[in-house]
């Protein structure tokens, strides 16, 4: 028997990683992987735009941990992808991207829609290649996956040439091996325990390392046995269960709130699954004058503001159980007044009644609504600052939160995703109108695949968060605003249903409504954000409760 094509040792190496689905879009240069894929158990779902196969990729990595497969063909199909693969890069999650490119004679010479691609994804990715022999496709799809999915997970990139493609590949797919958990050196831990024991108001910042790596639990365990407060950064909402008395909240607001006089109070912060990335550490510990412990799978960056004193490396459950066998708990802790306040935040808009409502109102309406299991897939704007302060979430990856390369647009894919993965849990895609029109042509992919979620659009007819910094930096608004269309009659055009919510009605009803009618409901909500100059007053004249 002849040995297969590439195209197909390539399927083959897919469904040896594990691959379940693929998103992407056809065309000429892939046709051979299209192909091979009708033959494969691997479902490939065909998007309408390789932004969104890119984020629906990014969403199924960071939600399942495996890595999510996106596909496209050469030039402004490669180029459509870099979006969604610098968001799962820069978010840490793992994500491997294909390609189709042109017969490798055509790639030494300018020719239609040839790029170099390996070089155009390399700064965006943790590994970027190119197949230019059929023997070696096994050890590149190997080593793409290994390192999407090792470490601290990210983005692969993998071009494959059409001729390439339609040779025979005599090589098959390589053994996935998993390693043994990373286990930390015991004179680590000394010390870190050693700084715990001495300090008077340790504090945790956990990051979505702590989630990545499935150790929520141990970080509560931790905390426990400390008996110190725990504050989270907004793509790690849920690490532990906001209910927990030792729930701080989340940090990641650029201005004063609550949770940051924890931060003025501790005198040693132990950072665990935390990447600067989702924070920076300028804005948590701007005069670096605080112990510092580093509890992580890799080593920590260097920052000017991240001067670590100790650092604890390895499987993170491993390293959290290991500590908390060598610390003592603390007879009080400084949270307290800090919780109430929030509480107190969260509550003040429960009962409102008018429209267009307000950011803390409508919060309040979707968590009364949802089941705590829901998945909020949380778009980039003005809703995503009050969604990371406001929303309450108590488990894990229930509020997913782009905050590294923080990209607009990634809700209506990242429900999808969600949806395809979890089809027995509530998704909702919580985003602004800017961010929905830039991807609603997936609407019609959802509404094909026969999917079941809501979006739930916060409607203010301008680009929210950047009148907000403006008017909070310049003093007035410059060119954000724009018109919308009629979201109920363009969600009824895509065979979705559409609901509009005006003076009298109730969010909270029509969100229930919406949760259990089966396929996508667009629910158009009118959004106050006037409040969002009073919440930047409020937090400028915060004074430290204690």
């Amino acid at each position: 028997m002849s040995d297969p094509t590439t195209a197909q040792r390539l399927v083959e190496c897919l469904e040896q990683e594990g691959v379940e689905r693929i998103f992407g879009l056809p065309g000429e240069e892939n046709m051979a992987v299209l192909d091979a894929l009708a033959d494969s158990p691997i479902e490939f779902v065909t998007t309408r735009h390789e932004q969104g196969a890119a984020f629906m990729a990014d969403v199924h990595g960071r939600l399942s941990g495996k890595a999510g497969v996106c596909l496209a063909t050469l030039g402004p199909g490669a180029t459509n992808l870099i979006t969604g693969v610098a968001d799962a890069n820069m978010d840490h999650a793992p994500l491997v991207a294909i390609a189709g490119q042109a017969s490798t004679h055509r790639l030494h010479k300018e020719s239609h829609q040839v790029l170099d691609l390996k070089g155009l994804f390399q700064p965006i990715t943790k590994y970027s290649s190119q197949v230019l022999e059929p023997e070696i496709l096994p050890e590149v799809i190997r080593k793409a996956f290994k390192w999407a999915e090792g470490g601290k997970p990210g983005a692969s990139f993998i071009e494959l040439p059409e001729n390439i493609a339609s040779l025979p590949c005599p090589n098959p797919p390589l053994p996935v091996h998993a390693g043994p958990a990373a286990v930390p050196a015991e004179a680590s831990l000394e010390a870190a325990a050693r700084l715990l024991n001495e300090a008077r108001h340790p504090l945790i910042l956990a990051g979505n390392g702590v989630i990545r790596s499935g150790a929520s639990g141990a970080l509560a365990m931790l905390a426990s046995a400390l008996n110190i407060p725990v504050a989270n950064t907004f793509m790690a909402k849920g690490v532990l269960p906001f209910r927990h008395p030792l729930a701080l909240g989340s940090v990641g607001l650029q201005s004063q709130d609550f949770v940051n006089f924890g931060f003025h109070k501790a005198d040693v912060i132990v950072c665990i699954g935390y990447d600067l990335v989702e924070y920076p550490p300028s804005f948590w510990h701007p005069d670096a004058d605080r112990t510092l412990i580093h509890i992580d799978s890799a080593p920590a960056e260097i920052d000017g503001h991240y001067n670590v004193t100790a650092e604890v490396l390895g499987d993170l459950t491993t390293c959290l159980h290991r500590l908390a066998e060598q610390v003592s708990p603390r007879e009080e802790t400084i949270l307290r007044p800090l919780r109430q306040s929030l509480i107190d935040d969260m509550n003040e808009h429960r009962n409102d009644t008018q429209v267009p409502l307000k950011p803390q109102k409508l919060i309040w309406d979707l968590r009364t609504a949802a089941d705590l299991d829901a998945i909020m897939i949380t778009d980039v704007g003005a809703h995503k600052l009050w969604m990371a302060r406001m929303f309450r979430c108590e488990l894990p990856n229930t509020c997913l939160i782009s905050n590294g390369f923080a990209s607009m647009g990634i809700a209506l894919p990242g429900a999808i995703a969600a949806a395809k993965l979890h089809p027995e849990r509530q998704v909702v895609a919580v985003t602004g109108d800017a961010g929905f029109l830039m991807n609603v042509q997936e609407l019609e992919t959802a509404v094909r695949l026969g999917l079941n979620f809501v979006v739930l659009i916060w409607n203010d007819n301008a680009y929210g968060l950047i009148e907000w910094k403006q008017v909070r930096e310049y003093g007035r608004k410059a060119f954000v605003e724009f018109g919308n269309p009629d979201f109920v009659q363009l969600a009824q055009s895509f065979g979705a249903h559409g609901v509009r919510i005006e003076p009298g009605d109730s969010l909270e009803m029509a969100l229930r409504e919406a949760l259990v009618t089966p396929g996508v409901t667009i629910i158009d909500c009118p959004v106050d954000y006037s409040e969002n100059m009073k919440l930047t007053e409020r937090l400028g004249e915060l004074v430290c409760p204690f």
